[in-house]
């Protein structure tokens, strides 16, 4: 669904990652590890197409990013939910208004999908804050909104960068349930992380590889974990 052949990637002052090569499989669930600042952001951009490679080859759903035009690359983004690190939402609309975004953007009715837009919320918990402000939010919450937002579009994709990065072990858990189960309907994952514990608690649920930056260079990680 995504492949990234010995990408390298810059931003002016040398090489962030080189030779990165990955393949992202239907239905596969892989964790990107590594300290901060190795570039795991950097590598999901890639694959979300918000960044070009300086060198190498990407391909989203077997065709070559480089020969897209900008139309075919917003249709294949729909394809791909990202949830954020940092949970940006319109502090001025009410959650379902916000989860709904997407829709709009895309040109879709979202008033026809308001009792899907509920469901969805249900699903993460959230079925009791629909009419609630971002700002009135906690924080676990906003992580299952990011979420839910990504997934509106019913994508193949899930790219998830620190999804519970700011949250307790408990809603980690049910933030990582949530990517399981999304996972088991046939959905590619990958999620970034430094959360090892996270890790170890996921391979015991799904088949899990575990991907680690290490130098600009991506590696399977071993046992170690």
């Amino acid at each position: 669904m995504i492949e990234l052949d010995n990408v390298a990637y810059n931003y002016g002052a040398g090489d962030l990652l080189s030779g990165v090569s990955l393949a992202l499989a239907p239905g596969s669930f892989h964790f990107l590890t590594g300290p901060s600042g190795a570039g795991k952001t950097t590598l999901l951009k890639l694959c979300s197409m918000h960044l070009v490679p300086t060198t190498g080859q990407t391909r989203v759903f077997e065709r070559d990013v480089a020969d897209m035009s900008r139309d075919d690359v917003a249709r294949a983004r729909r394809r791909i939910g990202v949830v954020h690190q940092d949970c940006q939402f319109l502090d001025h609309l009410p959650l379902a208004e916000n989860i709904a975004l997407p829709l709009v953007v895309a040109g879709a009715d979202a008033a026809a999908e308001a009792g899907n837009i509920g469901e969805l919320l249900a699903w993460v918990g959230l079925g009791h804050q629909a009419g609630a402000y971002p700002p009135e939010l906690s924080g676990g919450e906003r992580q299952r909104a990011a979420l839910a937002r990504a997934v509106v579009m019913s994508p193949d994709v899930i790219l998830a960068d620190e999804p519970t990065g700011n949250v307790d072990w408990e809603m980690s858990q049910r933030l990582l349930q949530l990517l399981v189960e999304l996972n088991r309907m046939g959905k590619a994952v990958i999620v970034a992380t430094h959360d090892l514990n996270l890790i170890r608690a996921a391979k015991a649920q799904v088949a899990a590889r575990t991907l680690r930056l290490k130098g600009g260079a991506l590696e399977l990680a071993g046992a170690d974990l």
